[in-house]
């Protein structure tokens, strides 16, 4: 389907997307895991895995020795740049920041850590897990009460794998960039950035079956796709849709787990129009979808616009048959009031602020296949109220902020609840305070009339 031909029903959609209701959200729980948590890779890993963080200082040579590079966060100013507190290597795998959650039957989460340091190149001694964590709202305490190491004995990834010699082969972040997480039976599927690829594995995390993206009948692939080759000579010209850092973010699944929906975190490449899609004037971002039960792209897509040029989606869960929220987020960090004069970074404020952070109710249905979805409603985790005081860190006068660059986690904890935690992007990420290493939060939120929202 070409995009021209959406623009109508977009304009046809135009009207209930901009009246967008703001729901309240009420703090309910707040608990975190510090900045500093890390675990011991599995005894039967190799050894070089035992310290972590090697690859990434700016010149791409390995060090080795630890604590010898300093964190500092990546939205500094190149002339004031705001280190973090904390440095690598470290010994150890970091827990890090969270990018993706699946509310567990038994009150636990099942939160995924990303790819490891931030960048492909950075990350190929950084071990790929899911971890399942328990909160105790009362103390604020988080237990890490199973972690599921990503690994592929028999061989199902198609390409070079860094551990490829290994008899376990444990997957790094150098081979994906794994952003969401599905529970559905006795599998694991998994969003990658990288490909973007489909993963499956086992509930122990041995991988069953990688799937290439395909949008329009055709596979979608970013720069860093096994199968996109660096031209030999100068001005060759390299072939790809989906921009590096751009694919799968947030991944739902229909209640039922017979589809998953895998939402691309930036737009596709139209080469027609040399342009990025856009509908209306604004960015749109596939939602696809996928059939569980017979491995295979269906072929329906829906369009998620994005409010502001710029933003990016965080995470996406289903919550009924039809409605599903997600993260829509600027790339700032930090209080306003703690921003730094105009034009004038210095280490001790914020450059970037945060501006723009929430969670929208998002309704996809069969009815509007190839079309945009309807934002029902949001909420502002700039402004979440707390009459309680519960909030642990960064509440003031009866509200708590949520200020991080990169906030990737959202599900439905039950009729009224809603959980939501950030990826701490250890060791560059400083939103609570200016040179202060964020930890990874979670934050319970009670938001009833949003979830009723119709």
């Amino acid at each position: 389907m070409r995009l021209t031909a959406c623009i109508v029903a977009a304009c046809a959609l135009a009207t209930p997307a901009a009246a967008q209701q703001q729901f309240p959200a009420t703090l309910a729980g707040h608990a975190l895991i510090p900045a500093a948590a890390s675990f011991a890779p599995p005894a039967d890993a190799p050894a070089e895995l035992a310290v972590s963080g090697k690859f990434v200082s700016p010149d791409r040579r390995r060090v080795d020795e630890t604590g010898t590079i300093a964190g500092t966060s990546f939205l500094s100013a190149p002339t004031a740049p705001r280190k973090t507190g904390f440095t690598v290597p470290i010994k150890g795998q970091p827990v890090q920041g969270f990018s993706g959650i699946k509310t567990m039957d038994d009150g636990s989460f099942l939160v995924l850590t990303d790819n490891g340091f931030g960048a492909k190149r950075d990350s190929a001694d950084a071990l790929l897990v899911a971890h399942r964590v328990r909160p105790d709202w009362a103390s604020g305490k988080m237990e890490i009460a199973e972690t599921i190491f990503l690994r592929d004995p028999d061989r199902k990834v198609p390409f070079q794998i860094t551990l490829e010699g290994t008899p376990a082969r444990y997957l790094t972040g150098a081979d994906f960039d794994i952003e969401s997480i599905q529970p559905i039976g006795d599998k694991l599927w998994f969003g990658d950035e990288f490909g973007p690829y489909l993963i499956r594995t086992d509930k122990t995390g041995k991988v069953e079956a990688v799937f290439d993206t395909m949008v329009d009948g055709k596979v979608a692939r970013s720069p860093d796709h096994f199968q996109v080759l660096t031209p030999a000579v100068p001005g060759g010209k390299v072939e790809f849709t989906v921009r590096r850092s751009r694919g799968y973010e947030g991944m739902a699944a229909s209640k039922d787990g017979k589809f998953l929906y895998p939402l691309l975190e930036g737009p596709l490449w139209d080469a027609a129009a040399g342009a990025w899609e856009t509908i209306d004037g604004k960015a749109v971002l596939r939602i696809l979808e996928f059939s569980t039960a017979e491995n295979k792209w269906t072929g329906r897509f829906w369009y998620y616009p994005l409010e502001l040029a710029g933003n990016n989606i965080g995470d996406f869960n289903m919550i009924d048959p039809t409605m599903g929220l997600i993260i829509e987020r600027d790339n700032g960090e930090g209080a306003e009031a703690e921003a730094c004069p105009e034009g004038a970074p210095r280490p001790d404020c914020f450059n970037v602020p945060a501006r723009f952070k929430r969670v929208y109710k998002i309704e996809l249905s069969d009815a509007t296949v190839g079309k945009p979805v309807r934002k029902v409603g949001y909420i502002d985790l700039m402004a979440i109220k707390d009459p309680k005081g519960l909030a642990r860190q960064g509440g003031s006068e009866g509200t708590l902020s949520f200020p991080f660059v990169t906030i990737e986690d959202v599900d439905r904890v039950d009729a009224t609840h809603i959980i939501v935690a950030n990826d701490n992007n250890f060791p560059y990420s400083a939103g609570r305070k200016p040179q202060v290493q964020d930890d990874n939060e979670f934050v319970l939120l009670e938001v009833g009339a949003f979830l009723a929202a119709k």
